[in-house]
């Protein structure tokens, strides 16, 4: 593995920005849709339990078997990196969605009454009372949102879609397990670094709220 490394480390640093990208574009795209939704779902709770249940369904949908649904679908099968982030995205939207709602929900009803009763308005209230007192909880729901769409990035090498999955694939069809760790390290390195970052915002945001 160490000779690998120094002979491929430019290959190893371009494959692990791909990988980067595909992930960060998944979950900047899934914040944008879940946030948004979840705090939707708390003003009409009518809608929670379908729109989350889809959420949860996509979530158990094998990697491999998403990416081979979508490959027919027009726009995306053109092009293997918008598939992977349009399939990452649906794997990272359900912790997201699930915590901005639980989070959101779990706002004490009397503090939502203060506000109301202070003449705040509703979108007041969600900029000042609810979103400042849920924001751990979707923090938490972002963490593990993007620790999971680091793993799953791995599996988008399969459709051609590059990351830190390509060395593994290689490394598994010619039996090299240095081939392997290159690809399998680094992404582990990824997501240990994105869970600690996000763990350290989750905890002062979780002290602010306290």
């Amino acid at each position: 593995m160490m000779r690998f490394l120094s002979s491929h480390g430019w290959e190893i640093a371009r494959l692990t920005f791909e990988h980067v990208w595909l992930t960060a574009s998944a979950m900047l795209l899934a914040v944008a849709i879940g946030l948004p939704l979840g705090i939707l779902l708390t003003r009409r709770p009518a809608l929670a339990r379908p729109v989350i249940g889809f959420a949860n369904v996509v979530q158990t949908v094998p990697s491999l078997a998403l990416f081979g649904l979508l490959l027919p679908v027009p726009w995306l099968g053109e092009n293997a990196a918008r598939l992977a982030i349009v399939a990452l995205t649906g794997y990272a939207l359900l912790p997201i969605l699930r915590n901005t709602y639980a989070g959101i929900e779990s706002v004490d009803d009397e503090l939502a009454n203060v506000a109301d009763a202070l003449g705040m308005t509703g979108w007041q209230r969600l900029k000042k009372v609810e979103l400042p007192l849920a924001a751990s909880v979707i923090m938490a729901g972002l963490r593990t949102a993007t620790v999971t769409c680091v793993g799953v990035a791995t599996i988008a090498a399969a459709i051609g879609a590059g990351g830190l999955g390509e060395l593994i694939f290689r490394g598994v069809a010619s039996v090299d397990n240095g081939l392997v760790l290159a690809g399998a390290v680094p992404a582990a390195l990824l997501a240990l670094l994105a869970d600690t970052l996000l763990g350290w915002v989750e905890k002062r945001l979780t002290v602010r709220r306290i």
